[in-house]
């Protein structure tokens, strides 16, 4: 065997060896298991928690109920939907399942239709 194939055995062997060792660390650390929750971080937690619904409390009692009732969304299922396009009035137009009907007026931008 000539010095060339034993240096090229040789490199390839400690390519082989860095890849098996690094797979290894990477895949030890995958099994590491995961740490209890203390009593302190528990308490943080349940302040953290309480501290979010008194502000989503008070958040909620700030919002005004909407004035203009028109534009609301009729509950229900959507019965069938059109969309017109090509005329001076270019609209989406929402027909619901209660009789009643919505209107979204339409414009293309380039080359893509937004209704709204």
């Amino acid at each position: 065997m000539a010095i060339t194939s034993r240096a090229s055995h040789f490199q390839s062997g400690v390519i082989t060896v860095a890849l098996v060792s690094s797979a290894a660390i990477a895949l030890s650390s995958c099994g590491s298991k995961t740490r209890p929750v203390t009593k302190t971080q528990h308490e943080a937690i349940s302040r953290l928690e309480q501290r979010l619904e008194q502000l989503e409390r008070k958040v909620g009692e700030q919002l005004q109920p909407p004035s203009d009732n028109s534009n609301k969304v009729p509950a229900g299922p959507v019965s069938s939907i059109t969309l017109r396009t090509g005329t001076s009035d270019d609209r989406l137009r929402i027909y619901w399942a209660d009789g009643t009907r919505s209107d979204l007026p339409c414009t293309k931008e380039q080359n893509t239709w937004a209704c709204g």
